[in-house]
């Protein structure tokens, strides 16, 4: 399993500092919207060519780390 880091990158400069998919313009975003519209990993890859299996299960592994947070209620 490679690291997410190596799969996900944020810069100011690009996407409004959004993640994306290993410095291009394909948005974290726009890969899990790919899924919850029913689109299987192999039919996303299909549709965005540059992007490799890896790269989606990156982006499940961040949206995973970023909702499982600790949250105190006040």
């Amino acid at each position: 399993m490679t690291k997410l880091a190596d799969r996900v990158t944020v810069d100011s400069e690009q996407c409004g500092g959004r993640p994306c998919i290993r410095g291009m313009r394909i948005r974290v975003s726009d890969v899990l919207d790919l899924l919850a519209n029913g689109l299987s990993p192999k039919e996303i890859i299909q549709e965005m060519p540059d992007l490799e299996l890896e790269d989606v299960c990156a982006s499940l592994r961040l949206a995973s780390r970023r909702v499982n947070r600790f949250v105190i209620e006040a």
